[in-house]
C-alpha cells in the first residue's frame, strides 16, 4: 500500500508537471478545451439554437452571455489524478488501457453536463451559478474519478483467477484396500474367536 501512494503521488506530480509546460498548454491543452466548449455547443444546438462556441467559450447569441472553459474546468486535472491512481495499483498493461480510457470517457462525459448546467445556471442565477462552479460540480467530478477507479479495481480483482491452496508437504495417504476373504474347506471344524464363558 505504501508503494501505491508513493508512485501516485509521484505520477501526480509528474503528470501535473508536464501539464503545465508551455508547449503542452498550446497543441495538447487548448486545442482539446476548444474541443470540448464545440461539443458542448453542438450538444445545445440540439434544443437550443441560440448556443454557440467560439474558441474555448460557450455563450448565447441572444443575451450575449458566456462560460469560458478554463483550467480545471476541461477535466485533464481530474484525468491526471485518475491516471496516476490507475498507473499506480498494480495491475495487467490491459486492464491498466482499459481504466485509462474508460475513466477519460467517463470524466470528460460528466464533465459536458458541468459546462452546459453552469452554462444555463449562470443565464438564471449569479449565486447559483458561483455554487454549483466552486463547490458542486468541483466535488462530483472527483467522485466521479473515485467511483470509476473503484469500479476499476472490482473490476480487475474479479478478472483474477481463484488461487488454491498450497500443496500439501506429504502426498495423502493412499486408500484402504479391504482384506481377501479367506475360503474355508467344506468339512473343515473352525475355532471361534471368542470365547463364551457364560454358565449354562
Amino acid at each position: 500500500m505504501l508503494r501505491f501512494f508513493l508512485l501516485f503521488l509521484l505520477l501526480q506530480l509528474s503528470l501535473f508537471g508536464l501539464n503545465m509546460l508551455n508547449w503542452v498548454q498550446q497543441h495538447v491543452v487548448l486545442p482539446w478545451t476548444a474541443l470540448l466548449a464545440r461539443i458542448c455547443a453542438a450538444l445545445v444546438m440540439w434544443f437550443d439554437s441560440t448556443a454557440a462556441a467560439q474558441g474555448k467559450v460557450l455563450w448565447n447569441t441572444v443575451t450575449g452571455f458566456g462560460v469560458s472553459i478554463e483550467p480545471g474546468c476541461n477535466g485533464i486535472e481530474a484525468c491526471i489524478v485518475l491516471f496516476a491512481a490507475v498507473m499506480a495499483f498494480p495491475s495487467t498493461w490491459r486492464h491498466k488501457l482499459v481504466g485509462l480510457a474508460a475513466g477519460f470517457a467517463a470524466v470528460q462525459a460528466l464533465n459536458v453536463v458541468r459546462v452546459i448546467s453552469l452554462f444555463y445556471l449562470g443565464q438564471w442565477s449569479k449565486d447559483v451559478f458561483d455554487f454549483a462552479h466552486e463547490f458542486l460540480w468541483q466535488g462530483l467530478i472527483m467522485l466521479d474519478v473515485l467511483i470509476v477507479w473503484l469500479l476499476w479495481v472490482r473490476a480487475g480483482a474479479k478478472n483474477q483467477p481463484a488461487q488454491g491452496g498450497n500443496p500439501p508437504d506429504e502426498p495423502p495417504a493412499p486408500p484402504l484396500r479391504p482384506a481377501p476373504a479367506v475360503r474355508v474347506p467344506a468339512g473343515t471344524r473352525t475355532v471361534s474367536a471368542s470365547l463364551d464363558l457364560s454358565p449354562r
